[in-house]
C-alpha cells in the first residue's frame, strides 16, 4: 500500500467495477495515446451496462449495445458507432461538464509507477484533473492503471496517491505515432505556413502532415516557444536544434509521437504538462508573445468559417482547442490564428474552397487561410475582400470561375473582376 492507493488483482477490480450499482454509471478514462487499454478490456468483461466519456478514444471499447459512448472530441475507436453521443463543447470547457451535468462514477487513469507518494498522468493530463476532483468530492471510484511505460511528467498530472482508490500494475506499450504521410501540397502549404513564424514567436500546432512540415522547416529559428493543447515530435526535433528558447519550459496538455518522444517526456524538466483549463484558456494563451496558432480544416468557405469537424455529413472529430486557440491568438501581441488546408481533395475531386459550408462550422475570424496555392490574409478585412482573397490566393486555379459565381450570388462580389470597389484596399 503506497498512501490510500491499494494494488489488487485483476479479478478483485472486476469485481469492484462488476458490483456498481448504478443503472449506467459513467465511466472517465484517460484517452488519446494513452488509453489503458487492459483496464478497459476488464471493465467491459464485468460490468453489462456502462457509459464511456474518453477524448480521443483511439480504439474499439465494445460493440454491446448497452455500452454508451461520449465525447466531446471523437476518435477512431467511436468515431463510427451507432452508440456514440457526440457533445459540442470547446475543450476549454469540458472540465465544467464533470461538475454539472456529466458527474463521474468512475474514472480510470492511466499512470507511471509511484514517486514520492505521488503517481504521473504521463503522456494526457487534459481535463482528467477535474474528473479526479469530482470523483473524489462525490465520492465515486478512482482506478489507476499503473505502468512502468508511462513517463513521469511534472506539472498539474502529478497526482496524490491518495486521490486513487485501487490500482493494477500492467506494464503495456503507449500508443505511438510514427510520422505522417506528405506531398507536394502539404510541403507547400508547411512553407508557406513557416515564413508567417518569426523568432521569439510562440507555437500551438497540433498533430498532422502539415503541422509536421511547418515544424521541419523552424529548425532554424531562434527563440521560439511552445504553448500547445498538444505536441508531438515536431517539438523534440526543435528542441534538439536549438530552436527553442531555454529560459521558457515547454508547455502542453496531452502528448502523442514516438516512443523516442516519450522517452525525453521522462522526468524532463522542461516539459511542464497543464490541464486543459490552464492550456486552453484563451487569456493564458494571449499572454504569450506572438502567439501563433496553427490548425487545420477540412473545408473553408467565402465568408471565411472553417469546417474541422465534420466529413460526409457525419462528425469526424470535434472543436478541440482550436476554438481557444484562435481567440488567445488574436488576442496576442502581434498574434496570428492560421488555418492550413490543401486547395482541393483529390479523391472526390471537389475544392475545400467551398461557397457556403452544409455542415457546422468549428471555427471562424482566423487571421490567415493557407493552402498549396498561397496565404489568404482575411483579418480585419470586409466580407467582399475576404472572399475575394479566398478565391485567389487560397482557391484551386480550376474551382476559381465557380467561386466567383457563388460569390456574386452570395452577394459578396459584383463581378468577376473582384470585389465591390468600396470595400477594396
Amino acid at each position: 500500500m503506497v498512501g490510500r492507493m491499494r494494488i489488487i488483482s485483476e479479478q478483485e477490480l472486476g469485481n469492484r467495477l462488476g458490483s456498481l450499482s448504478e443503472r449506467l454509471p459513467r465511466v472517465v478514462v484517460t484517452g488519446n495515446w494513452a488509453s489503458p487499454k487492459r483496464a478497459l478490456e476488464i471493465l467491459d468483461a464485468n460490468l453489462e451496462r456502462y457509459r464511456v466519456f474518453m477524448l480521443g478514444c483511439r480504439h474499439p471499447i465494445s460493440d454491446r449495445p448497452a455500452v454508451r459512448f461520449e465525447t466531446p472530441f471523437v476518435g477512431a475507436g467511436m468515431r463510427r458507432s451507432s452508440a456514440l453521443d457526440y457533445i459540442p463543447m470547446r475543450l476549454s470547457l469540458v472540465p465544467r461538464l464533470f461538475a454539472i451535468s456529466r458527474q463521474p462514477d468512475v474514472v480510470i487513469i492511466h499512470t507511471s509507477v509511484p514517486r514520492d507518494g505521488k503517481v504521473s498522468l504521463g503522456i494526457e493530463v487534459n481535463v482528467l484533473p477535474a474528473a479526479l476532483e469530482v470523483a473524489r468530492a462525490r465520492g465515486a471510484l478512482v482506478v489507476a492503471q499503473i505502468n512502468p511505460r508511462m513517463p513521469y511528467t511534472f506539472g498539474e498530472g502529478e497526482i496524490p496517491t491518495d486521490m486513487v482508490d485501487v490500482a493494477i500494475e500492467v506494464e503495456q506499450a503507449l500508443d505511438t505515432t510514427e510520422g505522417h504521410s506528405s506531398d507536394g501540397r502539404k510541403e507547400q502549404i508547411g512553407e508557406y505556413i513557416a515564413q508567417l513564424v518569426p523568432d521569439g514567436a510562440t507555437l500551438q500546432l497540433g498533430i498532422g502532415a502539415i503541422p509536421d512540415a511547418t515544424l521541419g522547416r523552424l529548425v532554424h529559428r531562434r527563440g521560439l516557444r511552445i504553448w500547445s493543447e498538444m505536441i508531438s515530435d515536431g517539438v523534440l526535433a526543435l528542441e534538439r536544434a536549438g530552436a527553442l528558447d531555454q529560459e521558457h519550459q515547454i508547455v502542453t496538455s496531452f502528448i502523442g509521437g514516438s516512443e523516442e518522444l516519450y522517452e525525453w517526456a521522462d522526468a524532463n524538466p522542461r516539459l511542464r504538462m497543464f490541464r486543459t483549463e490552464t492550456t486552453n484558456d484563451p487569456a493564458m494563451i494571449a499572454i504569450n508573445p506572438m502567439m501563433i496558432s496553427i490548425n487545420a480544416a477540412v473545408q473553408i468557405d467565402l465568408f471565411a468559417q472553417a469546417n474541422a469537424s465534420y466529413v460526409g455529413g457525419r462528425i469526424f472529430s470535434g472543436f478541440g482547442g482550436q476554438t481557444d486557440f484562435i481567440v488567445g491568438a488574436l488576442h496576442s501581441a502581434g498574434g496570428q490564428a492560421v488555418i492550413g488546408l490543401p486547395s482541393w481533395h483529390d479523391k472526390s475531386k471537389t475544392s475545400t474552397v467551398v461557397p457556403l459550408l452544409e455542415m457546422p462550422a468549428t471555427s471562424f475570424q482566423h487571421s490567415v487561410v493557407v493552402t498549396d496555392q498561397g496565404c489568404a490574409h482575411v483579418f480585419g478585412r470586409s466580407q467582399h475582400d475576404q472572399a475575394r482573397l479566398l478565391i485567389e490566393e487560397a482557391a484551386a486555379p480550376q474551382a476559381r470561375d465557380e467561386l466567383w459565381d457563388a460569390a456574386e450570388r452570395l452577394g459578396l462580389a459584383d463581378s468577376k473582376s473582384g470585389t465591390k470597389p468600396s470595400d477594396a484596399l
